[in-house]
């Protein structure tokens, strides 16, 4: 579940970066979100 909204977010980083400023840094803090809360996860070392 995680992997597939990290990818989600990645993809629609892509996009935004693509596209221009449509979506303002929206999409930029929700991939940051999404690396934070995947390396958070890594480091207590439960399975992602």
């Amino acid at each position: 579940m995680l992997w597939t909204i990290a990818v989600v977010l990645i993809i629609l980083w892509l996009l935004g970066l693509i596209t221009g400023y449509t979506m303002g840094y929206f999409i930029h803090i929700l991939l940051v979100v999404a690396i934070i809360v995947v390396l958070v996860k890594v480091i207590q070392g439960k399975k992602i």
